[in-house]
């Protein structure tokens, strides 16, 4: 035992205690760099290569994250980068990147025919396709979309297209001011009245039993004549509906009375 007091020795220990504190809290502060912060450089629109290049020689680590496609970004180009351009952090932090798909992935065709324009419009979006053009067509649904197509063809939908792909509109303009006789197609195969109706400015309207481009017209609504044997009239925009048969119908000719002269 020495002579000194007990609250001497427990001073003494308290001391110990708080020197060891300090020395394990600067040892802490040194490992971990506290006081030592960067910038993280933007290498957004950069090549990947070169913005690793960047990042690594300012003392970054650097991961690959995700790739995705912009159609109007460079491919293999960083697209956003995290934690973002200007951020202070520690040395040796990781940056994420998400990269540019060097080929555009291939996406189905949407259904858009029978949508408003406004509704087409929004599908678009969604799918990550572009509007090219909109072009009309005498219809009565008016700003109806009557027609998709994919450069310059009709495309059906669930038909694979690069994303990013434009696509044009055909759009029903109303029906128009002007009416005029409606043509008599029986007796025309299927084509020949399509291209008969629509050089009228009409459109096929349901076709029964089921479109066969060989088959004959048998009926039609409406009809060439009313009953009372008047002109039927319509307007371009209008659909006319098809009845095909397999024979080329027989039309019924209408002989003029001869008058009998009185004896």
């Amino acid at each position: 035992m020495t002579g000194k007091p007990l609250w001497v020795h427990l001073l003494v220990g308290l001391g110990i205690i708080v020197l060891l504190i300090v020395v394990f809290l600067q040892s802490l502060y040194w490992i971990t760099r506290h006081d030592k912060t960067l910038t993280i450089p933007a290498v957004t629109g950069k090549s990947y290569a070169d913005a690793r290049k960047i990042l690594e020689s300012k003392g970054f680590e650097v991961e690959f994250q995700d790739s995705i496609y912009n159609d109007t970004a460079k491919p293999l180009s960083v697209l956003r980068q995290f934690p973002e351009a200007e951020a202070l952090v520690k040395v040796n932090r990781t940056v994420y990147l998400t990269i540019n798909k060097s080929i555009a992935p291939l996406i189905e065709m949407p259904s858009l025919e029978g949508l408003s324009f406004r509704s087409a419009e929004i599908s678009l979006n969604q799918y990550s396709l572009k509007l090219e053009d909109t072009m009309y067509r005498m219809d009565f649904a008016k700003n109806s979309v009557l027609e998709q197509q994919y450069n310059g063809d009709r495309i059906k939908a669930g038909t694979k297209i690069p994303q990013g792909s434009k696509i044009t509109l055909i759009l029903g303009s109303g029906l128009g001011h002007e009416d005029f006789s409606v043509p008599d197609l029986v007796g025309l195969t299927y084509n020949d009245a399509k291209v008969l109706l629509e050089s009228n400015g009409l459109s096929v309207g349901t076709v029964i039993p089921s479109i066969d481009s060989s088959a004959f017209v048998g009926r039609q609504t409406p009809e060439h004549m009313t009953p009372d044997g008047r002109v039927n009239r319509i307007r371009q925009g209008q659909t006319v509906d098809l009845w095909l048969q397999r024979d080329k119908p027989v039309k019924a000719t209408t002989v003029p009375e001869v008058p009998q002269q009185q004896p």
